[in-house]
């Protein structure tokens, strides 16, 4: 009787790795090999992707802000008259609408040689800082405003800083001087509605006169009044930087520091004479 073979022991068979993949199994490598050249793979893809993504931004161009032009928008601490009135030359000026008719340039002694200027018994206006520019940037901010008076060929800026004898008050008056009426009409005109986008810079008072000086962010009133080829920038408010009060009388304080317009009324009379 032949005896029985034993019957083969069944072989347990390898659970199939998750990283098992058909080509790659094909190509003879181990599931661990398998594994491994995936994960190279993965980080290789991430990389060409970055690199694709950086080239499609740098084919895009680079981007630069825009840089504010020169002067050109005020700054958030920038001193402006919140108060603005603008006024056509008067026909007394006519004599000097033309500068080829009145070349003779302006100086500190004849715009500035007064340096008080009466307001009652009580109170005056004086001259604490002068300065005249050949260079009207000088004097001045904004590039529309710096645009226009360059094609009005403004040839020189007059300013003169002012403080009250009360220390209450400060002003300054600044006369510039343009190639013709028609030019200086037009910046009084321009001015009406773009003076928030360029002003006269103010001058600085000497230690003496500390309190001269237009508070960052305080209310301020100003003018522009074209004279013949000349327009006078008129500012004045509170040293303290308060709104004025019905103790504050503005209107006449502001045409008291328009004395400064008297070099041009002599121009005026030096043309027609005393007896127009």
């Amino acid at each position: 009787m032949t005896a029985e073979r034993p019957s083969p022991r069944k072989r347990r068979r390898t659970p199939r790795s998750d990283w098992q993949l058909p080509l790659l199994t094909e190509w003879g490598l181990r599931p661990d090999q398998q594994r491994l050249l995936v994960l190279i793979a993965g980080g290789v893809g991430v990389v060409i992707t970055a690199l694709a993504l950086v080239a499609v931004v740098m084919s895009l161009g680079t981007y630069a802000p825009e840089r504010p032009a020169s002067a050109s928008v005020a700054d958030q601490d920038a001193n402006l008259p919140q108060v603005f009135h603008g006024w056509a030359s008067p026909k007394l000026f006519d004599p000097v609408s033309d500068r080829a008719k009145d070349n003779r340039p302006l100086t500190e002694k004849e715009v500035f040689g007064q340096t008080k200027l009466t307001v009652s018994k009580k109170l005056s206006l004086k001259l604490v800082a002068k300065q005249l520019d050949a260079d009207c940037a000088q004097a001045l901010w904004g590039a529309n405003l710096l645009q226009q008076v360059t094609e009005a060929e403004c040839t020189q800026a007059a300013r003169g800083l002012y403080a009250s004898s009360d220390g209450r008050y400060v002003g300054q008056y600044t006369l510039l001087n343009l190639k013709d009426g028609k030019a200086a009409a037009d910046l009084v005109e321009s001015l009406k509605t773009l003076y928030r986008g360029g002003w006269t810079r103010p001058l600085t008072a000497p230690r003496s006169a500390a309190q001269a000086a237009f508070p960052t962010g305080g209310h301020s009133e100003g003018g522009a009044y074209a004279l013949g080829h000349y327009v006078g920038l008129v500012w004045f408010g509170r040293a303290d930087g308060a709104e004025p009060t019905t103790r504050d009388d503005f209107v006449t304080l502001m045409l008291v520091m328009r004395g400064a317009e008297k070099a041009v009324y002599r121009r005026v009379v030096t043309i027609t004479g005393p007896g127009a």
